[in-house]
Protein backbone atom coordinates (compact mmCIF):
# COMPACT_ATOMS: atom_id res chain seq x y z
CA UNK A 1 0.00 0.00 0.00
CA UNK A 2 1.26 3.49 -0.83
CA UNK A 3 2.68 5.85 1.76
CA UNK A 4 0.07 8.56 2.36
CA UNK A 5 1.73 10.67 5.07
CA UNK A 6 5.39 11.58 5.49
CA UNK A 7 5.28 12.18 9.24
CA UNK A 8 2.30 11.35 11.44
CA UNK A 9 1.95 12.47 15.05
CA UNK A 10 -0.55 10.71 17.31
CA UNK A 11 -1.34 12.36 20.63
CA UNK A 12 -2.95 9.87 22.99
CA UNK A 13 -2.43 6.12 23.03
CA UNK A 14 -5.70 4.76 24.32
CA UNK A 15 -7.86 2.32 22.37
CA UNK A 16 -8.21 4.51 19.25
CA UNK A 17 -4.75 6.07 19.30
CA UNK A 18 -2.94 2.77 19.77
CA UNK A 19 -5.13 1.13 17.12
CA UNK A 20 -4.06 3.83 14.63
CA UNK A 21 -0.43 3.29 15.64
CA UNK A 22 -0.78 -0.42 14.96
CA UNK A 23 -2.77 0.03 11.75
CA UNK A 24 -0.43 2.47 10.00
CA UNK A 25 2.43 0.07 10.65
CA UNK A 26 0.54 -2.97 9.37
CA UNK A 27 -0.58 -1.13 6.23
CA UNK A 28 2.64 0.86 5.65
CA UNK A 29 0.71 4.12 5.26
CA UNK A 30 3.19 6.40 7.00
CA UNK A 31 6.95 6.90 6.66
CA UNK A 32 7.55 8.29 10.15
CA UNK A 33 5.37 8.02 13.26
CA UNK A 34 5.78 9.90 16.54
CA UNK A 35 3.42 9.14 19.42
CA UNK A 36 2.94 10.48 22.92
CA UNK A 37 0.53 10.36 25.82
CA UNK A 38 0.01 12.58 28.85
CA UNK A 39 0.48 9.52 31.07
CA UNK A 40 4.04 8.44 31.77
CA UNK A 41 2.70 4.95 32.50
CA UNK A 42 1.01 4.75 29.08
CA UNK A 43 4.15 5.96 27.27
CA UNK A 44 6.16 3.28 29.04
CA UNK A 45 3.58 0.64 28.12
CA UNK A 46 3.62 1.65 24.44
CA UNK A 47 7.39 1.06 24.40
CA UNK A 48 6.93 -2.31 26.13
CA UNK A 49 4.33 -3.33 23.53
CA UNK A 50 6.67 -2.29 20.72
CA UNK A 51 3.99 -0.77 18.53
CA UNK A 52 5.52 -0.84 15.07
CA UNK A 53 8.01 1.79 14.02
CA UNK A 54 6.49 4.49 16.24
CA UNK A 55 8.87 6.81 18.07
CA UNK A 56 7.60 7.46 21.59
CA UNK A 57 8.31 11.01 22.74
CA UNK A 58 7.80 12.83 26.00
CA UNK A 59 5.42 15.63 25.03
CA UNK A 60 2.98 16.89 22.40
CA UNK A 61 5.26 19.68 21.14
CA UNK A 62 7.98 17.16 20.32
CA UNK A 63 5.52 14.81 18.69
CA UNK A 64 4.10 17.37 16.26
CA UNK A 65 7.41 18.94 15.20
CA UNK A 66 7.55 18.73 11.37
CA UNK A 67 4.44 16.51 11.28
CA UNK A 68 2.35 16.54 8.12
CA UNK A 69 -0.70 15.11 9.90
CA UNK A 70 -1.50 15.32 13.60
CA UNK A 71 -4.26 13.17 15.09
CA UNK A 72 -5.41 14.07 18.60
CA UNK A 73 -6.80 10.98 20.33
CA UNK A 74 -7.88 12.25 23.73
CA UNK A 75 -11.29 12.61 25.45
CA UNK A 76 -13.33 15.37 23.81
CA UNK A 77 -13.09 17.47 26.96
CA UNK A 78 -9.34 17.74 26.40
CA UNK A 79 -9.21 18.04 22.60
CA UNK A 80 -9.39 21.83 22.37
CA UNK A 81 -6.73 22.39 25.03
CA UNK A 82 -4.36 19.90 23.40
CA UNK A 83 -4.76 21.48 19.95
CA UNK A 84 -4.31 24.95 21.44
CA UNK A 85 -1.11 23.74 23.12
CA UNK A 86 0.41 22.35 19.93
CA UNK A 87 -0.54 25.26 17.62
CA UNK A 88 2.76 27.18 18.06
CA UNK A 89 4.72 24.04 17.18
CA UNK A 90 2.92 23.09 13.95
CA UNK A 91 4.68 23.56 10.65
CA UNK A 92 2.99 25.56 7.84
CA UNK A 93 0.62 23.34 5.86
CA UNK A 94 0.18 20.80 8.65
CA UNK A 95 -3.19 19.10 9.02
CA UNK A 96 -4.74 18.71 12.47
CA UNK A 97 -7.41 16.08 13.05
CA UNK A 98 -8.99 14.21 15.94
CA UNK A 99 -11.17 11.16 16.62
CA UNK A 100 -13.77 12.61 18.99
CA UNK A 101 -17.50 11.92 19.15
CA UNK A 102 -18.43 15.63 19.37
CA UNK A 103 -17.53 18.19 16.71
CA UNK A 104 -19.35 21.55 16.70
CA UNK A 105 -18.28 22.80 20.13
CA UNK A 106 -14.74 21.44 19.77
CA UNK A 107 -14.29 23.13 16.38
CA UNK A 108 -15.61 26.40 17.81
CA UNK A 109 -13.17 26.16 20.72
CA UNK A 110 -10.20 25.36 18.49
CA UNK A 111 -10.73 27.71 15.56
CA UNK A 112 -9.52 30.98 17.23
CA UNK A 113 -6.17 29.42 18.13
CA UNK A 114 -5.37 27.70 14.83
CA UNK A 115 -2.81 29.45 12.58
CA UNK A 116 -4.06 30.48 9.13
CA UNK A 117 -1.53 28.19 7.45
CA UNK A 118 -2.68 25.07 9.32
CA UNK A 119 -5.68 22.98 8.23
CA UNK A 120 -8.31 21.55 10.58
CA UNK A 121 -10.03 18.36 9.37
CA UNK A 122 -11.89 16.76 12.29
CA UNK A 123 -12.64 13.04 12.00
CA UNK A 124 -14.66 10.48 13.92
CA UNK A 125 -14.09 6.77 13.29
CA UNK A 126 -17.24 4.90 14.29
CA UNK A 127 -15.32 2.05 15.85
CA UNK A 128 -14.40 0.98 19.32
CA UNK A 129 -14.97 -1.43 22.17
CA UNK A 130 -15.77 -1.06 25.85
CA UNK A 131 -12.06 -1.55 26.59
CA UNK A 132 -9.47 1.21 26.87
CA UNK A 133 -5.72 1.74 27.05
CA UNK A 134 -2.85 0.83 24.71
CA UNK A 135 -3.28 -2.91 25.28
CA UNK A 136 -6.82 -2.74 23.86
CA UNK A 137 -5.74 -1.45 20.43
CA UNK A 138 -6.29 -3.54 17.30
CA UNK A 139 -4.73 -2.82 13.88
CA UNK A 140 -7.96 -3.74 12.07
CA UNK A 141 -10.35 -1.89 14.35
CA UNK A 142 -11.33 0.50 11.54
CA UNK A 143 -11.80 -2.03 8.75
CA UNK A 144 -15.29 -1.87 7.20
CA UNK A 145 -16.31 0.87 9.63
CA UNK A 146 -17.56 4.38 8.94
CA UNK A 147 -15.30 7.36 9.50
CA UNK A 148 -17.01 10.77 9.41
CA UNK A 149 -15.05 13.88 8.44
CA UNK A 150 -16.43 17.27 9.50
CA UNK A 151 -14.32 20.01 7.84
CA UNK A 152 -15.55 23.59 7.76
CA UNK A 153 -16.81 24.92 4.42
CA UNK A 154 -13.65 26.92 3.69
CA UNK A 155 -11.26 24.08 4.50
CA UNK A 156 -8.60 23.27 1.90
CA UNK A 157 -10.00 20.47 -0.32
CA UNK A 158 -6.55 18.89 -0.62
CA UNK A 159 -6.29 18.60 3.15
CA UNK A 160 -9.71 16.93 3.30
CA UNK A 161 -8.71 14.59 0.46
CA UNK A 162 -5.55 13.51 2.29
CA UNK A 163 -7.42 12.74 5.52
CA UNK A 164 -10.01 10.82 3.48
CA UNK A 165 -7.26 8.76 1.83
CA UNK A 166 -5.68 8.13 5.22
CA UNK A 167 -8.85 6.66 6.74
CA UNK A 168 -9.67 4.74 3.58
CA UNK A 169 -6.15 3.34 3.82
CA UNK A 170 -7.06 2.06 7.30
CA UNK A 171 -10.02 0.24 5.76
CA UNK A 172 -12.80 2.71 6.63
CA UNK A 173 -15.66 4.02 4.51
CA UNK A 174 -15.54 7.82 4.68
CA UNK A 175 -18.49 10.22 4.82
CA UNK A 176 -18.23 14.03 4.95
CA UNK A 177 -20.80 16.16 6.78
CA UNK A 178 -21.06 19.36 8.80
CA UNK A 179 -20.08 19.34 12.49
CA UNK A 180 -23.65 20.14 13.55
CA UNK A 181 -25.19 17.36 11.49
CA UNK A 182 -22.60 14.93 12.87
CA UNK A 183 -23.46 15.83 16.46
CA UNK A 184 -27.19 15.21 15.97
CA UNK A 185 -26.62 11.95 14.08
CA UNK A 186 -24.34 10.68 16.83
CA UNK A 187 -26.71 11.89 19.54
CA UNK A 188 -29.30 9.46 18.12
CA UNK A 189 -27.07 6.54 17.17
CA UNK A 190 -24.47 6.56 19.96
CA UNK A 191 -24.94 9.07 22.75
CA UNK A 192 -28.58 8.25 23.54
CA UNK A 193 -28.00 4.45 23.65
CA UNK A 194 -25.11 4.95 26.06
CA UNK A 195 -27.15 7.28 28.23
CA UNK A 196 -30.01 4.77 28.36
CA UNK A 197 -27.61 1.93 29.18
CA UNK A 198 -26.08 3.92 32.03
CA UNK A 199 -29.56 4.78 33.29
CA UNK A 200 -30.85 1.20 33.15
CA UNK A 201 -27.96 0.03 35.30
CA UNK A 202 -28.68 2.76 37.84
CA UNK A 203 -32.37 1.82 37.91
CA UNK A 204 -31.57 -1.86 38.44
CA UNK A 205 -29.09 -1.09 41.20
CA UNK A 206 -31.53 1.27 42.91
CA UNK A 207 -34.28 -1.37 42.81
CA UNK A 208 -31.87 -3.96 44.17
CA UNK A 209 -31.02 -1.67 47.11
CA UNK A 210 -34.66 -0.77 47.79
CA UNK A 211 -36.04 -4.31 47.60
CA UNK A 212 -32.98 -6.14 48.93
CA UNK A 213 -33.53 -8.51 45.99
CA UNK A 214 -30.74 -9.90 43.82
CA UNK A 215 -31.46 -8.33 40.44
CA UNK A 216 -28.07 -8.03 38.77
CA UNK A 217 -27.22 -11.64 39.67
CA UNK A 218 -30.05 -12.94 37.50
CA UNK A 219 -29.50 -10.66 34.54
CA UNK A 220 -30.59 -12.34 31.33
CA UNK A 221 -28.73 -12.14 28.03
CA UNK A 222 -30.73 -9.16 26.79
CA UNK A 223 -29.80 -7.09 29.82
CA UNK A 224 -26.13 -8.01 29.53
CA UNK A 225 -26.00 -7.37 25.77
CA UNK A 226 -27.71 -4.00 25.95
CA UNK A 227 -25.83 -2.73 28.98
CA UNK A 228 -22.39 -3.86 27.76
CA UNK A 229 -21.74 -0.31 26.62
CA UNK A 230 -22.33 0.94 30.16
CA UNK A 231 -18.85 -0.36 30.98
CA UNK A 232 -17.27 2.18 28.60
CA UNK A 233 -14.78 4.79 29.79
CA UNK A 234 -16.67 7.08 32.24
CA UNK A 235 -14.41 10.11 31.71
CA UNK A 236 -14.84 9.93 27.96
CA UNK A 237 -18.63 9.76 28.22
CA UNK A 238 -18.83 12.51 30.82
CA UNK A 239 -17.04 14.81 28.37
CA UNK A 240 -19.21 13.73 25.42
CA UNK A 241 -22.47 14.56 27.20
CA UNK A 242 -21.17 17.90 28.45
CA UNK A 243 -19.77 18.91 25.06
CA UNK A 244 -22.80 17.76 23.06
CA UNK A 245 -25.49 19.08 25.44
CA UNK A 246 -27.94 20.61 22.96
CA UNK A 247 -28.27 17.64 20.56
CA UNK A 248 -28.28 15.09 23.41
CA UNK A 249 -31.00 16.95 25.33
CA UNK A 250 -33.14 17.33 22.18
CA UNK A 251 -32.86 13.63 21.40
CA UNK A 252 -33.37 12.62 25.03
CA UNK A 253 -36.57 14.66 25.35
CA UNK A 254 -37.92 13.08 22.16
CA UNK A 255 -37.06 9.64 23.54
CA UNK A 256 -38.75 10.37 26.88
CA UNK A 257 -41.90 11.40 24.99
CA UNK A 258 -41.88 8.16 23.00
CA UNK A 259 -41.31 6.20 26.20
CA UNK A 260 -44.31 7.91 27.83
CA UNK A 261 -46.51 6.96 24.88
CA UNK A 262 -45.32 3.37 25.20
CA UNK A 263 -46.17 3.42 28.90
CA UNK A 264 -49.64 4.74 28.08
CA UNK A 265 -50.21 1.90 25.60
CA UNK A 266 -49.26 -0.66 28.26
CA UNK A 267 -51.42 1.09 30.86
CA UNK A 268 -54.39 1.16 28.45
CA UNK A 269 -53.93 -2.49 27.51
CA UNK A 270 -53.60 -1.41 23.87
CA UNK A 271 -52.10 -4.60 22.43
CA UNK A 272 -52.66 -3.49 18.83
CA UNK A 273 -50.59 -0.34 19.34
CA UNK A 274 -47.83 -2.29 21.07
CA UNK A 275 -47.66 -4.89 18.30
CA UNK A 276 -47.59 -2.18 15.63
CA UNK A 277 -44.72 -0.45 17.43
CA UNK A 278 -42.77 -3.67 17.91
CA UNK A 279 -43.28 -4.66 14.26
CA UNK A 280 -41.94 -1.32 13.08
CA UNK A 281 -38.94 -1.65 15.37
CA UNK A 282 -38.29 -5.18 14.08
CA UNK A 283 -38.34 -4.15 10.42
CA UNK A 284 -36.15 -1.11 11.12
CA UNK A 285 -33.63 -3.29 12.94
CA UNK A 286 -33.39 -5.51 9.85
CA UNK A 287 -32.58 -2.46 7.71
CA UNK A 288 -29.86 -1.44 10.16
CA UNK A 289 -28.30 -4.91 9.97
CA UNK A 290 -28.40 -4.86 6.16
CA UNK A 291 -26.55 -1.53 6.01
CA UNK A 292 -24.20 -2.14 8.89
CA UNK A 293 -20.54 -2.74 8.16
CA UNK A 294 -19.34 -6.08 9.43
CA UNK A 295 -17.36 -5.83 12.65
CA UNK A 296 -13.94 -7.30 12.06
CA UNK A 297 -12.49 -8.97 15.13
CA UNK A 298 -8.78 -9.74 15.24
CA UNK A 299 -7.95 -13.04 13.57
CA UNK A 300 -5.69 -15.63 15.19
CA UNK A 301 -2.99 -14.58 12.72
CA UNK A 302 -3.40 -10.93 13.68
CA UNK A 303 -3.12 -11.76 17.36
CA UNK A 304 0.30 -13.24 16.68
CA UNK A 305 1.69 -10.12 14.96
CA UNK A 306 4.91 -9.04 16.62
CA UNK A 307 5.80 -5.38 16.28
CA UNK A 308 9.46 -4.29 16.25
CA UNK A 309 10.38 -2.49 19.45
CA UNK A 310 9.68 1.22 19.36
CA UNK A 311 12.68 3.45 19.84
CA UNK A 312 12.39 5.55 23.00
CA UNK A 313 13.13 9.19 22.31
CA UNK A 314 13.83 10.05 25.93
CA UNK A 315 14.91 8.15 29.01
CA UNK A 316 12.71 10.40 31.12
CA UNK A 317 9.97 7.87 31.85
Amino acid sequence: METIVGKLAIIGQGLIGSSITRAVYERRLVANVAVTDASKKVRKRVIELGLGHARVVHGSAEAVADADLVIVCVPVGQTASVITEICPHLKPGAIVSDVGSVKAEVVADVRPHLPDNVHLVPAHPLAGTEFSGPDAGMPRLFVKRWCILTPEKDCDPQAVALVRRFWEGLGSTVEVMSPKRHDYVLAYTSHLPHLVAFSIFQTALRYEEMSEAEVIKFSAGGFRDFTRIASSNPTMWRDIFLKNREPVLAVLRMFVGDLERLAEAIDDGDGEKLERLFSLSRSTRRKVIEKEHISVQPSEEEKQVEYPLARPYSSDW
